[in-house]
């Protein structure tokens, strides 16, 4: 079986997963029906192929579905603290962040990240200077802004990492 075929399969049992999850049912109906709804979406809506030159780094995406998860429980207690706390509510901003990957697919997993993260969402992917624009619910200080910088670094290394080819350096003799 081609890698292809693999890939495939792996969104037509996603896509399964997903209806049957929906329906909140786990039943050999379900189940059929999902293929046969799976099987429709990826025939009637195909998606564009995505060229995958990576690789997977079994230790390094570990890393970062623990520290991604720390992040989002991190961010959702600060968003509750602004939302109970008595004091006005926090200085809020667009932040633009520069990205180093060369990877399409790690691009948009960092900004599913950061979307994924309370406070924050990104408004605009500027995809040739590979620079994002992230709406952030606390910029009222520099400590705020810095650690909202760090983070995204943090996640893209992590996704880098996880994802992508190392860099082959040439030695010249």
């Amino acid at each position: 079986m081609n890698r292809d075929n693999v890939v495939r399969v792996g969104v037509l049992v996603w896509l399964t997963l997903v209806y049957t999850a929906l329906w909140g049912d786990l039943s050999v109906g379900n189940l059929l029906g999902g293929l046969a709804i799976g099987a429709l979406i990826m025939v009637a809506l195909p998606l564009p192929r995505i060229p995958v030159t990576g690789r997977l780094n079994p230790l390094s995406l570990v890393e970062l579905l623990v520290v991604s998860t720390y992040y989002a429980l991190e961010s959702s207690f600060q968003v509750a603290w602004f939302a109970v706390r008595p004091a006005l509510p926090p200085v809020s901003g667009v932040l633009r962040v520069n990205l180093s990957t060369r990877s399409d697919l790690v691009l948009v997993l960092c900004t599913d990240l950061l979307n994924l993260i309370p406070g924050t969402m990104v408004l605009e992917i500027d995809r040739p200077r590979c620079v994002v624009y992230v709406h952030v619910l606390d910029v009222g200080s520099d400590a705020a802004v810095d650690k909202f910088y760090r983070t995204t670094r943090r996640l893209e290394r992590l996704l880098i990492d996880a994802f992508e080819r190392p860099v082959r350096k040439s030695f010249r003799r």
